[in-house]
């Protein structure tokens, strides 16, 4: 089973219908997808494992591999870097994400295995599955989803999991 994800903000999860929001340029085939677009990339992507912050979240029980955030995790997004779409440790010279934010979208993050084996400079990095802002906001290009629904996912998924973006 996978977690299915429409175009329209909605996604289905074992017969139940969650919001989400997705990237403020839509969602697109993955062969467009392209660094810093902002655009969600369709596809069935396999949950790689979830990370999570421990100072705001008790480890969650789940079948994914699992690690918690520190404050030097980062990931990198300078399409060319050798660590393209790599985590890694901050502080670091190129471009990349903060994986340990202010608010609350990276309490709990599950990596999918988007542009990753191996990764292809410019073809999208750092799309997760993570926590939504309160109004929904539109993300960078991953999908979010409530907390208390993101946790259902991760505690209810299975090892070999993954989500299936879908274009209109």
């Amino acid at each position: 089973m996978s977690l299915i994800v429409s175009p329209d903000g909605e996604a289905r999860w074992r017969g139940r219908r969650l919001r989400c929001a997705l990237g403020r340029s839509g969602v697109v085939a993955a062969n467009d997808k392209r660094e810093g677009d902002g655009a969600t990339p369709a596809g069935l992507w396999a949950f790689r494992r979830a990370l999570y912050r421990p100072d705001r979240l008790k480890a969650p029980d789940t079948a994914l591999k699992l690690a918690p955030i520190a404050p030097q995790d980062g990931w990198c997004d300078a399409a060319n870097d050798p660590l393209y779409n790599r985590p890694v440790t901050l502080p670091f010279a190129a471009s990349h994400e903060t994986l340990w934010r202010d608010d609350a979208l990276y309490d709990l993050i599950v990596v999918l295995g988007h542009n990753d084996d191996p990764p292809v400079a410019g073809q999208g990095s750092a799309i997760f599955l993570h926590v939504a802002a309160k109004d929904y906001a539109p993300t960078e290009g991953c999908v979010a989803l409530a907390c208390d629904d993101l946790l259902t996912v991760v505690t209810g998924c299975t090892v070999d999991e993954a989500i299936d973006i879908r274009l209109g």
